[in-house]
C-alpha cells in the first residue's frame, strides 16, 4: 500500500491551509505490494482479533499507547480495555505483526463453508461484437488467444457474441455449438428467454486447461454479421449506410444476470471482457450518436460541455447490477467513430474494470494489454476505509470505486490491481486545528479488506492439500497502514514538504470533476486560477512583493519560477503541460470526445509518478545507445540543439519514442541494438507499466518527426478559455505574472 501526501508536514489550521494555496490530501495505491519507500508489510494472522477503538473504530497500531490492561487510540485518544485474549496475544509482542510495524497485512477467516472456499474458480467471459469488420474480429481473436495463454489452470472461460442477437458457445463437446437468442429492438424491450434457459451456465463456462483447443476452434468460426442475416427491421438504412444491430446494452445486462445466479457458489468474481467496435445502436441501452456533429452550430450548445455527461442512466444502473452480481466489466473499444464512452464508462469503472480505446486495428496493443492485465495479481470484493485523527476529516474522495450508500469514507472496489490508485482531500473539522503545544500529531489510518484467489501451487506450499488438481482457494485479508504526519509551523516549512506529483494527482481529479460538471472551459480556468493564487501566496509568504503607494511594484519582482522553494518549481511546468493535454484541450482543437473520456478514465486511476510521465513526458539523451548523456531535458527544441546529443528518448507513458537527430553520426546503429543500455531501459519501463506503451523509432531527416515534435510543448500555444493567447512556456509564465499582479491589487 503506497501512500503519498501532497504535504508531508500538514498545515496547523484552516488559515495556514488557505494561505499556502497548496491542495491538502493524499493518494493511496492499496494493493501495491510495497509502500512508497519500497517496504513490504508485516504479515500475520487472526486479523479478526485485532483490537478496535470503541469510539472511532480505528484499529490498534504501533502509535497507540499500550499498558497491561488497556490501550489509547492514536486517532481519537479514547482509552480502550483489552480482552483476556488480547492481553495474552500482546504478552509476546515479537509474534504480532501489529506490534512490529505500522504497515500490516493480516489473514481473516472467510465467511462460508470450506467447500465454497476450495471450489472458488476464476471466471472469465469474452463478449465479442459481431456488428463489426473482419479486421476487428482478427484483432479480437489475437487478444483472446493471448487471454487463454495468460489464464491460470482451473479458470473457467465462456465465449459470447452480440449483434441483433446474443450467441452463447458450448465448447465442451467434440465440436463448438452456438445457441442464439434475439435481442428486442425496442428500447424498453426484454429478452424473450433467460440465458440460463438457452444454455445452463456450467455448460457455457468451460475449464481452460481441458478446452483450450476447442475454444480456439470456436474463435475461428466468428464472422461479422452481414445485413442479410439481420431480422427484418433490425437495421434501417440511412444515407446508404445500414444502422442498427449492435445490441450491447441488453447483452451486458443479460450476462450480468446470467453470471450473478452463481455468484458465491461457482465463483467469487467474474470478469467480462467486452470487445466493442462502435456505439450500441440497437435494443435496450442504445445510444443516439447524432449528438456528436455539426448540430452544435445550430443549437448554440457548448460541445465541450454537452459531450461529457452521459445521455442515459442505463449503463450507470447496469454497473450497480454488475456490482451486486460480483461481475467486473472491462471494455475494449476498437473504433474511430463516436461511441459515446461518456455513457458507457460507468459500466467499467464502477464495476472495478478498465476502459481501453484503440482508434484502429493496425497498431493496436490490445493483445498485449489484455495479457498484461491478466498476468498481474489482483484483489476483489474489496472495501477501502480512510480514518483520520479528530482535528481533520476527509472531504472528497476520487477514483474508480462504488461508494458505500450507508457509511462515509467507505468505498467498495469490485476488482483492484497493484496499480489502481485513489485520492482524498482533507478539511479541518473545526477552527482550532492542530495544537502547537500538544504531543498528538495528525494521524491517518487506511484499512483495505480484500480477497485473493490463491492458485493450487501456493496452497500446497502452505500445507493445504487440494484434492483435485486445478482447484483454487480464496483468502480474505486485511491490510492496514497507519501514518503519522508532522505539522508545519510556518509556510516555509509547508512549502518545503510539498510532493509535486501528489499535488498533480489531486489537481487532475479536481479539473476532471469540474470539466464533467461545468465543462472543459471551467476546468481550464480552475487550473489557471489555482496557479495564480499559489504564486501570489508564495510571493506574499516570502515577502517578495514590494508595495509602493498602495500598489504593487514592477512585474519583474514577481517570482513566478518559485526560485526560493525547490519543491514548488516543477508545478508551473506541470500546469502548463496539463493545459496542453487532450484532457483540457477544446473540442474545436480536434480532441475527440471519446478520447477525452478515455484520458479521464486512465489519468484518474494512475499513481502520481505515472501521471507525471503522462502529463509532462521525460526526455533524456544518449551519446551512444550504450551511454546516457543527460538524464532530463525540458520539452523544447532549444534543449535538443544545446545538448548536442545524437539520440533522444522520450517517455510519454502511453508512447515511447527513440529519436535520432538529423546530425547524428551515420555509423550509430539504428534502431538501437537489442542488447544496449537504451533497449534495456525501454524494456524495463514496458515491464513496469499498467498498459502497453507504443514504441516508435524516428530518424531525423528521413522519417516524419511530427509525433516526436508534438511532445515539445514548451514552444506551443496555450490558448482558449478566455486566457490571453500566448506562445510557449516563457510567455505562459509572463501571463501568470500579469494575472498575479491583477490578483493582488
Amino acid at each position: 500500500m503506497a501512500v503519498r501526501a501532497t504535504v508531508s508536514r500538514f498545515p496547523t489550521d484552516s488559515d495556514s491551509q488557505e494561505a499556502s494555496g497548496v491542495p491538502w490530501g493524499l493518494t493511496v495505491t492499496p494493493f501495491a505490494s510495497k509502500d512508497e519507500n519500497d517496504q513490504a508489510p508485516a504479515y500475520g494472522s487472526d486479523g479478526h482479533l485485532l483490537p478496535r477503538c470503541e469510539n472511532c473504530y480505528a484499529y490498534f497500531n504501533t502509535y497507540c499507547d499500550l499498558d497491561q490492561w488497556a490501550w489509547n487510540c492514536s486517532l481519537c485518544g479514547t482509552l480502550n480495555g483489552l480482552s483476556a485474549q488480547a492481553i495474552a496475544r500482546y504478552s509476546h509482542p515479537q509474534s504480532c505483526a501489529e506490534m512490529m510495524s505500522s504497515f500490516i497485512d493480516l489473514e481473516l477467516p472467510l465467511e462460508g463453508t470450506e467447500d465454497e472456499m476450495l471450489h472458488a474458480r476464476p471466471v472469465y467471459v469474452a463478449a465479442v461484437d459481431l456488428s463489426s469488420s473482419e479486421e476487428f474480429l482478427e484483432l479480437t481473436k489475437s487478444a483472446l488467444q493471448a487471454t487463454l495463454e495468460a489464464l491460470a489452470p482451473g479458470s473457467l472461460f465462456g465465449l459470447a457474441t452480440f449483434s441483433h442477437k446474443i450467441g452463447l458457445y458450448d465448447v465442451q463437446g467434440p465440436i463448438p455449438i452456438v445457441k442464439n437468442v434475439f435481442v428486442p429492438q425496442e428500447i424498453e424491450g426484454t429478452l424473450p428467454i433467460e440465458l440460463e434457459d438457452v444454455m445452463p451456465l456450467l455448460q457455457f463456462l468451460a475449464p481452460v486447461e481441458t478446452c483450450k483447443d476447442r475454444i480456439t476452434s470456436a474463435l475461428e468460426t466468428l464472422r461479422p454479421t452481414t445485413s442479410w442475416e439481420r431480422a427484418p427491421g433490425a437495421g434501417q438504412v440511412l444515407g446508404g449506410v445500414l444502422m442498427g444491430g449492435r445490441g450491447f446494452g441488453v447483452a451486458m445486462e443479460a450476462l450480468c444476470n446470467y453470471l450473478g445466479s452463481e455468484y458465491g457458489n461457482t465463483f467469487a468474481l467474474a470478469r467480462v471482457f467486452a470487445f466493442l467496435s462502435g456505439p450500441p445502436d440497437y435494443g435496450p441501452g442504445q445510444l443516439d450518436t447524432r449528438r456528436y456533429g455539426e448540430q452544435y452550430a445550430s443549437k448554440g450548445e457548448d460541445a465541450d460541455r454537452a459531450l461529457l455527461p452521459e445521455q442515459t442512466p442505463f449503463y450507470k444502473d447496469l454497473a450497480a447490477v454488475a456490482v451486486q452480481a460480483g461481475v467486473c466489466v472491462d471494455i475494449f473499444a476498437v473504433t474511430d467513430e463516436y461511441t459515446d464512452l461518456a455513457s458507457l464508462k460507468f459500466l467499467s469503472i464502477e464495476s472495478g474494470g478498465s476502459l481501453f480505446l484503440y482508434s484502429n486495428t493496425d497498431d493496436s496493443t490490445l493483445p498485449q494489454d489484455i495479457y498484461r492485465m491478466l498476468s498481474r495479481p489482483y484483489a476483489f470484493n474489496c472495501v477501502l476505509r480512510l480514518r483520520t485523527s479528530t482535528e481533520f476529516k476527509s472531504g472528497h474522495s476520487y477514483g474508480h470505486f462504488f461508494p458505500d450508500p450507508q457509511y462515509e469514507n467507505v468505498q467498495h472496489i469490485i476488482c483492484c490491481d497493484s496499480f489502481a490508485t485513489y485520492a482524498y482531500d482533507f478539511d479541518f473539522a473545526n477552527n482550532v486545528g492542530f495544537s502547537r503545544h500538544s504531543s498528538q500529531l495528525p494521524m491517518v489510518q487506511i484499512a483495505f479488506q480484500y480477497t485473493v484467489v490463491v492458485p493450487p501451487e501456493e496452497l500446497s506450499s502452505s500445507g493445504v492439500v487440494s484434492s483435485i488438481r486445478g482447484e483454487h482457494s480464496l483468502k480474505r485479508r486485511l491490510r492496514i497502514r497507519t501514518l503519522q504526519y508532522g505539522t508545519a509551523q510556518n509556510l516555509d516549512e509547508l512549502y518545503d514538504s510539498v510532493d509535486p506529483e501528489a499535488v498533480l494527482s489531486l489537481l487532475v481529479h479536481k479539473v476532471i470533476l469540474a470539466s464533467l460538471e461545468q465543462g472543459v472551459r471551467e476546468g481550464r480556468m480552475l487550473l489557471h486560477d489555482w496557479l495564480v493564487i499559489l504564486t501570489a501566496q508564495y510571493n506574499e509568504a516570502f515577502n517578495l512583493i514590494q508595495y509602493k503607494n498602495g500598489s504593487s511594484s514592477i512585474t519583474s519582482q514577481i517570482d513566478v519560477a518559485f526560485s526560493q522553494c525547490p519543491q514548488l518549481q516543477l508545478l508551473p511546468r506541470l500546469v502548463f503541460a496539463l493545459l496542453r493535454n487532450p484532457l483540457l484541450r477544446f473540442h474545436e482543437e480536434g480532441v475527440h470526445p471519446d478520447y477525452r473520456i478515455y484520458m479521464q478514465c486512465l489519468f484518474s486511476a494512475l499513481e502520481p509518478s505515472s501521471l507525471h510521465r503522462a502529463i509532462y513526458p521525460m526526455l533524456t539523451s544518449y551519446s551512444t545507445p550504450d551511454k546516457q548523456a543527460y538524464p532530463r531535458h525540458s520539452l523544447s527544441r532549444a534543449a535538443l540543439i544545446t545538448s548536442g546529443s545524437p539520440i533522444f528518448f522520450l517517455d510519454a507513458f502511453t508512447t515511447l519514442i527513440v529519436f535520432y537527430s538529423s546530425t547524428a553520426d551515420p555509423s550509430l546503429p539504428f534502431p538501437p541494438p537489442h542488447d544496449c543500455l537504451l533497449r534495456s531501459t525501454i524494456n524495463k519501463l514496458k515491464q513496469d507499466r499498467c498498459i502497453t506503451p507504443k514504441l516508435v523509432f524516428i530518424r531525423g531527416g528521413h522519417d516524419d518527426a511530427t509525433v516526436f515534435e508534438d511532445y515539445l510543448i514548451e514552444e506551443q500555444d496555450v490558448d482558449g478559455s478566455g486566457l490571453t493567447s500566448v506562445t510557449g512556456f516563457v510567455s505562459f509564465l509572463e501571463d501568470i505574472t500579469q494575472s498575479v499582479l491583477e490578483y493582488i491589487k
